[in-house]
């Protein structure tokens, strides 16, 4: 096994451990290590990625349960608009996109390259909201929700899944800031949530791939299997860390590998 293909894995673990501490983020992490360490091309890495994080916020969902902190009706409010969006996405637009969009003058833009640069650019609103975000709810805020949200909540939901279903992403990192500021949920049963929703339209989403994906399942569920243990570990360590802290530090993380993401493609 080369260095490349082991630094992969120790970014599965990675993914894991980010899903865990911050209820998403996990599939910023996962399409670059497909695509670069792994050398997989952007349409599979983003169609393994809803596997991958999907799979491995299932694990999560299941343990929040057990701890009666998911907003269930929240949850499926948003989930309905946001499965249909995505599975729609990936069985019916990524399989018909072209393999060149256009051409100008030398330069010709690939279907690949248009989800990297769509990738990026989502990785760099990301950051940009993890480090500006200042709507930290304590869990002892009361809820006040007013149902004509609902709207707003099911308008978001759409273009989360169409996002999702474009660059393989669960979309965490804007799935949390709604039901905080939407739904006035404390930050850790936004998390909780927001893991829940995750599961849900990533792996129907990723449904949508099966019969256009060539999909090497010992590789995909190993893969899985080392996000999963890193969920653990993030769920673990969400009671030691602060929440605020944590999303800023990611936040400048997720923007430098944006950029960097930005030059490979372009330059």
């Amino acid at each position: 096994m080369e260095l490349v293909e082991i630094l992969g894995y120790i970014g599965a673990l990675i993914v894991g451990l980010v899903l865990g501490l911050i209820g998403g983020g996990g599939s910023i992490l996962t399409v670059p290590i497909l695509v670069y360490f792994l050398n997989f091309s952007p349409i599979v890495a983003t169609g393994y990625s809803l596997f991958v994080v999907g799979s491995t916020a299932l694990v999560g969902t299941v343990r929040n349960i057990k701890k009666n902190s998911i907003d269930f009706k929240t949850a499926i409010i948003f989930a309905i608009p946001s499965i249909i969006t995505i599975f729609m996405v990936r069985s019916l637009v990524i399989p018909n996109l072209p393999e060149v969009i256009f051409t100008l003058g030398g330069f010709s833009l690939t279907n690949s390259l248009l989800i990297m640069l769509i990738f990026s650019i989502t990785m760099l609103l990301a950051g940009w909201s993890m480090i500006k975000s200042k709507n930290v709810i304590s869990e002892d805020t009361v809820k006040q929700f007013d149902s004509s949200h609902y709207f707003a909540i099911g308008t978001q939901a759409i273009g989360i899944g169409a996002l999702a279903g474009l660059v393989g992403a669960g979309g965490g990192f804007l799935i949390v800031p709604a039901l905080v500021l939407l739904v006035k949920l404390p930050i850790k049963k936004a998390i909780s949530t927001s893991l829940f929703i995750i599961a849900i339209q990533s792996l129907i989403g990723f449904l949508g791939d099966l019969k256009t994906l060539n999909i090497n399942w010992e590789f995909l569920i190993t893969f899985t299997f080392i996000s999963i243990i890193g969920i653990f570990i993030g769920l673990a360590l969400s009671k030691k860390i602060s929440a605020k802290r944590l999303k800023r530090g990611f936040g400048y993380f997720t923007i430098v590998m944006a950029i960097y993401i930005l030059f490979k493609e372009l330059f």
